[in-house]
Protein backbone atom coordinates (compact mmCIF):
# COMPACT_ATOMS: atom_id res chain seq x y z
CA UNK A 1 0.00 0.00 0.00
CA UNK A 2 1.38 3.24 -0.84
CA UNK A 3 2.22 6.16 2.07
CA UNK A 4 1.34 9.28 -0.30
CA UNK A 5 -1.16 9.22 -3.54
CA UNK A 6 -0.79 13.05 -6.00
CA UNK A 7 -3.63 14.86 -5.81
CA UNK A 8 -3.42 15.69 -9.36
CA UNK A 9 -2.18 13.41 -12.35
CA UNK A 10 1.98 14.40 -13.68
CA UNK A 11 1.92 16.72 -16.66
CA UNK A 12 2.83 14.74 -19.47
CA UNK A 13 6.34 16.36 -21.84
CA UNK A 14 3.67 16.77 -24.68
CA UNK A 15 1.40 18.86 -23.08
CA UNK A 16 4.31 21.25 -21.96
CA UNK A 17 5.32 21.43 -25.71
CA UNK A 18 2.22 21.78 -26.96
CA UNK A 19 2.27 25.50 -25.54
CA UNK A 20 5.65 26.32 -27.05
CA UNK A 21 5.63 26.23 -30.84
CA UNK A 22 8.93 24.35 -32.41
CA UNK A 23 11.31 26.76 -33.39
CA UNK A 24 10.05 29.41 -31.62
CA UNK A 25 11.96 29.49 -28.31
CA UNK A 26 15.51 28.24 -27.58
CA UNK A 27 16.66 27.08 -23.67
CA UNK A 28 20.64 28.46 -22.78
CA UNK A 29 22.92 25.92 -22.94
CA UNK A 30 24.11 27.52 -19.93
CA UNK A 31 21.78 28.86 -17.31
CA UNK A 32 19.07 27.56 -18.69
CA UNK A 33 16.85 29.98 -19.32
CA UNK A 34 13.91 30.02 -22.12
CA UNK A 35 14.87 32.78 -24.67
CA UNK A 36 12.26 33.50 -27.69
CA UNK A 37 13.73 33.41 -30.96
CA UNK A 38 13.41 36.72 -32.17
CA UNK A 39 14.93 37.74 -29.02
CA UNK A 40 17.64 35.95 -29.85
CA UNK A 41 18.27 37.01 -33.04
CA UNK A 42 18.54 40.68 -31.93
CA UNK A 43 20.78 40.16 -29.46
CA UNK A 44 23.26 38.50 -31.90
CA UNK A 45 22.57 34.64 -30.49
CA UNK A 46 23.69 35.92 -26.80
CA UNK A 47 21.97 34.80 -23.84
CA UNK A 48 21.00 38.53 -22.46
CA UNK A 49 21.34 36.89 -18.40
CA UNK A 50 24.33 34.74 -18.30
CA UNK A 51 26.47 36.15 -22.25
CA UNK A 52 26.69 32.62 -23.68
CA UNK A 53 27.81 32.74 -26.82
CA UNK A 54 25.61 30.40 -28.99
CA UNK A 55 26.82 28.56 -32.12
CA UNK A 56 26.41 30.02 -35.07
CA UNK A 57 27.02 29.73 -38.80
CA UNK A 58 28.97 31.44 -41.62
CA UNK A 59 26.22 33.47 -43.06
CA UNK A 60 25.23 34.87 -39.54
CA UNK A 61 28.70 35.92 -39.27
CA UNK A 62 28.70 37.85 -42.58
CA UNK A 63 25.48 39.35 -41.51
CA UNK A 64 26.63 40.79 -38.30
CA UNK A 65 30.32 42.07 -39.62
CA UNK A 66 30.11 43.59 -43.28
CA UNK A 67 27.86 46.58 -44.70
CA UNK A 68 24.48 45.29 -46.24
CA UNK A 69 24.99 44.08 -49.50
CA UNK A 70 28.90 44.00 -49.45
CA UNK A 71 30.18 40.59 -49.38
CA UNK A 72 30.47 38.74 -52.80
CA UNK A 73 31.32 34.70 -52.18
CA UNK A 74 34.11 33.13 -53.70
CA UNK A 75 34.54 30.02 -54.97
CA UNK A 76 30.99 29.20 -53.66
CA UNK A 77 30.21 25.95 -55.22
CA UNK A 78 33.74 23.98 -54.83
CA UNK A 79 33.21 20.68 -53.02
CA UNK A 80 35.14 17.80 -51.92
CA UNK A 81 36.20 14.82 -54.07
CA UNK A 82 36.65 11.41 -52.48
CA UNK A 83 40.07 10.84 -53.38
CA UNK A 84 40.75 7.69 -50.66
CA UNK A 85 37.41 6.07 -51.31
CA UNK A 86 37.17 6.72 -47.59
CA UNK A 87 33.94 4.27 -45.90
CA UNK A 88 33.14 4.30 -42.12
CA UNK A 89 29.15 4.51 -41.02
CA UNK A 90 28.85 5.48 -44.85
CA UNK A 91 30.57 6.10 -47.91
CA UNK A 92 32.09 9.28 -47.75
CA UNK A 93 31.05 10.33 -51.47
CA UNK A 94 27.49 9.80 -49.93
CA UNK A 95 28.16 11.79 -46.69
CA UNK A 96 29.05 15.15 -49.16
CA UNK A 97 25.89 15.22 -51.29
CA UNK A 98 23.88 14.24 -48.19
CA UNK A 99 25.65 17.70 -45.93
CA UNK A 100 25.17 19.89 -48.85
CA UNK A 101 21.25 19.22 -48.99
CA UNK A 102 20.95 19.25 -45.38
CA UNK A 103 22.94 21.95 -44.20
CA UNK A 104 22.99 24.53 -47.62
CA UNK A 105 26.47 24.73 -47.51
CA UNK A 106 28.99 22.91 -49.87
CA UNK A 107 31.68 22.58 -47.49
CA UNK A 108 33.10 24.16 -44.21
CA UNK A 109 34.34 27.79 -45.14
CA UNK A 110 32.68 30.27 -46.74
CA UNK A 111 35.10 32.74 -48.24
CA UNK A 112 34.89 36.31 -49.89
CA UNK A 113 35.12 40.27 -50.33
CA UNK A 114 33.11 42.48 -48.11
CA UNK A 115 33.17 45.83 -46.69
CA UNK A 116 33.53 46.84 -43.55
CA UNK A 117 32.39 50.89 -42.63
CA UNK A 118 33.36 50.83 -46.37
CA UNK A 119 36.63 49.08 -46.44
CA UNK A 120 37.35 46.44 -47.89
CA UNK A 121 37.93 42.83 -46.61
CA UNK A 122 39.06 39.22 -47.73
CA UNK A 123 36.98 36.93 -45.08
CA UNK A 124 36.82 33.09 -44.70
CA UNK A 125 34.77 31.58 -42.05
CA UNK A 126 34.15 28.06 -40.81
CA UNK A 127 30.92 26.30 -40.27
CA UNK A 128 30.50 23.86 -37.78
CA UNK A 129 27.03 22.17 -39.33
CA UNK A 130 29.22 20.74 -41.84
CA UNK A 131 30.67 17.73 -40.87
CA UNK A 132 31.81 19.67 -37.68
CA UNK A 133 33.89 21.96 -39.53
CA UNK A 134 36.31 19.73 -39.94
CA UNK A 135 39.19 21.07 -42.19
CA UNK A 136 39.85 19.04 -45.97
CA UNK A 137 41.31 19.93 -49.33
CA UNK A 138 38.64 21.90 -50.12
CA UNK A 139 38.25 24.39 -46.82
CA UNK A 140 42.34 24.34 -47.23
CA UNK A 141 42.20 25.73 -50.70
CA UNK A 142 39.39 28.48 -50.85
CA UNK A 143 41.14 29.99 -47.39
CA UNK A 144 44.72 29.77 -49.55
CA UNK A 145 42.53 31.89 -52.51
CA UNK A 146 41.38 33.88 -50.14
CA UNK A 147 44.90 34.81 -48.46
CA UNK A 148 45.83 35.16 -52.23
CA UNK A 149 43.21 37.66 -52.72
CA UNK A 150 44.49 39.65 -49.83
CA UNK A 151 47.74 39.59 -51.34
CA UNK A 152 47.04 40.73 -54.61
CA UNK A 153 44.71 43.48 -53.46
CA UNK A 154 46.68 44.38 -50.65
CA UNK A 155 43.99 44.29 -48.38
CA UNK A 156 43.26 42.57 -44.31
CA UNK A 157 42.80 39.37 -43.85
CA UNK A 158 39.98 37.91 -41.72
CA UNK A 159 39.15 34.02 -40.68
CA UNK A 160 36.74 33.09 -38.18
CA UNK A 161 37.63 29.44 -36.96
CA UNK A 162 35.31 26.94 -35.77
CA UNK A 163 36.56 23.26 -36.29
CA UNK A 164 36.91 19.92 -34.94
CA UNK A 165 40.45 19.50 -36.46
CA UNK A 166 41.61 17.61 -39.60
CA UNK A 167 38.98 15.71 -41.78
CA UNK A 168 39.82 12.07 -41.14
CA UNK A 169 37.61 11.15 -44.43
CA UNK A 170 40.46 12.88 -46.17
CA UNK A 171 43.42 11.56 -44.36
CA UNK A 172 46.84 13.35 -45.26
CA UNK A 173 44.96 15.41 -47.97
CA UNK A 174 43.41 17.27 -45.15
CA UNK A 175 46.74 17.35 -43.14
CA UNK A 176 48.83 19.09 -46.14
CA UNK A 177 46.58 21.80 -45.95
CA UNK A 178 48.06 23.29 -42.73
CA UNK A 179 50.98 23.79 -44.66
CA UNK A 180 49.37 25.16 -47.82
CA UNK A 181 47.30 27.72 -45.58
CA UNK A 182 50.20 28.93 -43.31
CA UNK A 183 52.61 29.16 -46.08
CA UNK A 184 50.07 31.58 -47.94
CA UNK A 185 50.01 32.98 -44.31
CA UNK A 186 54.07 33.92 -44.56
CA UNK A 187 54.12 35.61 -47.49
CA UNK A 188 51.17 37.88 -46.11
CA UNK A 189 53.40 38.61 -43.11
CA UNK A 190 56.46 39.64 -45.53
CA UNK A 191 53.64 42.18 -47.11
CA UNK A 192 52.90 43.56 -43.94
CA UNK A 193 49.30 42.70 -45.04
CA UNK A 194 47.09 42.81 -41.30
CA UNK A 195 45.99 39.24 -40.83
CA UNK A 196 43.37 39.22 -37.62
CA UNK A 197 42.51 35.11 -37.11
CA UNK A 198 38.90 35.04 -34.43
CA UNK A 199 38.76 31.83 -32.73
CA UNK A 200 35.15 30.87 -31.66
CA UNK A 201 33.59 27.67 -30.01
CA UNK A 202 35.03 25.65 -30.61
CA UNK A 203 38.82 25.50 -31.93
CA UNK A 204 40.45 22.62 -32.31
CA UNK A 205 43.16 19.82 -34.01
CA UNK A 206 44.95 21.02 -36.77
CA UNK A 207 42.99 24.24 -36.95
CA UNK A 208 44.49 25.61 -34.08
CA UNK A 209 47.41 24.15 -35.20
CA UNK A 210 48.05 26.23 -38.42
CA UNK A 211 46.07 29.37 -39.64
CA UNK A 212 43.64 29.93 -36.29
CA UNK A 213 46.90 31.25 -34.61
CA UNK A 214 48.71 32.86 -36.36
CA UNK A 215 47.29 36.00 -36.69
CA UNK A 216 48.69 39.26 -36.37
CA UNK A 217 46.19 39.71 -33.91
CA UNK A 218 44.49 36.29 -32.14
CA UNK A 219 40.68 37.42 -30.79
CA UNK A 220 37.97 35.04 -29.30
CA UNK A 221 35.00 35.03 -28.09
CA UNK A 222 33.83 34.53 -24.26
CA UNK A 223 34.44 30.80 -23.02
CA UNK A 224 35.58 29.33 -26.33
CA UNK A 225 37.14 26.01 -26.27
CA UNK A 226 40.33 26.31 -27.84
CA UNK A 227 42.88 23.95 -28.18
CA UNK A 228 44.67 21.02 -29.82
CA UNK A 229 43.22 18.07 -28.10
CA UNK A 230 40.59 18.16 -26.04
CA UNK A 231 40.66 18.37 -22.72
CA UNK A 232 39.43 14.93 -22.02
CA UNK A 233 42.63 13.36 -23.90
CA UNK A 234 44.86 15.22 -22.41
CA UNK A 235 43.48 14.53 -18.74
CA UNK A 236 44.32 11.15 -19.92
CA UNK A 237 47.52 11.27 -21.28
CA UNK A 238 49.15 13.14 -18.59
CA UNK A 239 47.01 11.21 -15.99
CA UNK A 240 46.37 14.63 -13.54
CA UNK A 241 43.51 16.83 -13.75
CA UNK A 242 43.43 19.97 -15.38
CA UNK A 243 43.63 23.86 -14.01
CA UNK A 244 40.11 24.98 -14.28
CA UNK A 245 39.08 26.76 -17.01
CA UNK A 246 41.91 25.21 -19.39
CA UNK A 247 41.99 25.72 -22.95
CA UNK A 248 38.86 28.20 -22.42
CA UNK A 249 38.92 31.76 -23.94
CA UNK A 250 40.06 33.56 -20.90
CA UNK A 251 42.95 30.65 -19.75
CA UNK A 252 44.81 31.46 -23.25
CA UNK A 253 44.23 35.12 -22.67
CA UNK A 254 46.25 35.05 -19.43
CA UNK A 255 48.73 32.89 -20.88
CA UNK A 256 49.61 34.78 -23.86
CA UNK A 257 47.88 32.87 -26.76
CA UNK A 258 45.05 35.17 -27.48
CA UNK A 259 45.55 38.93 -27.62
CA UNK A 260 41.66 40.29 -26.26
CA UNK A 261 38.17 38.49 -25.92
CA UNK A 262 35.88 40.02 -27.83
CA UNK A 263 31.52 40.33 -26.85
CA UNK A 264 29.92 39.29 -29.90
CA UNK A 265 28.07 42.15 -29.80
CA UNK A 266 31.21 44.49 -29.75
CA UNK A 267 32.96 42.26 -32.61
CA UNK A 268 32.04 44.61 -35.69
CA UNK A 269 33.06 47.99 -33.90
CA UNK A 270 36.43 46.21 -32.46
CA UNK A 271 37.59 44.43 -35.73
CA UNK A 272 37.16 47.80 -37.36
CA UNK A 273 39.66 49.64 -34.47
CA UNK A 274 41.79 46.35 -35.06
CA UNK A 275 42.18 47.02 -38.83
CA UNK A 276 42.76 50.52 -39.29
CA UNK A 277 45.29 50.45 -36.11
CA UNK A 278 47.38 47.46 -38.20
CA UNK A 279 47.20 49.23 -41.47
Amino acid sequence: MAWFKRSKQNISPDSVKSDIPDGQWIKCEDCGEIIHIKQMEENLWVCGKCNYHFRIGSLEYINILFDKGSFKELDKKMRSGDPLEFVDTKKYSERIPATIKKSGLYDAVRTGIGKIEGKKIAFGCMDFKFIGGSMGSVVGEKLARAIDKAYQQKIPLVIISQSGGARMMEGAFSLMQMAKTSSRLARLAEAKIPYISILTDPTTGGTTASYAMLGDINIAEPNALIGFAGPRVIKQTIGRDLPKGFQRSEFLEDHGFVDFIVNRKNLREKLLLTINYLS
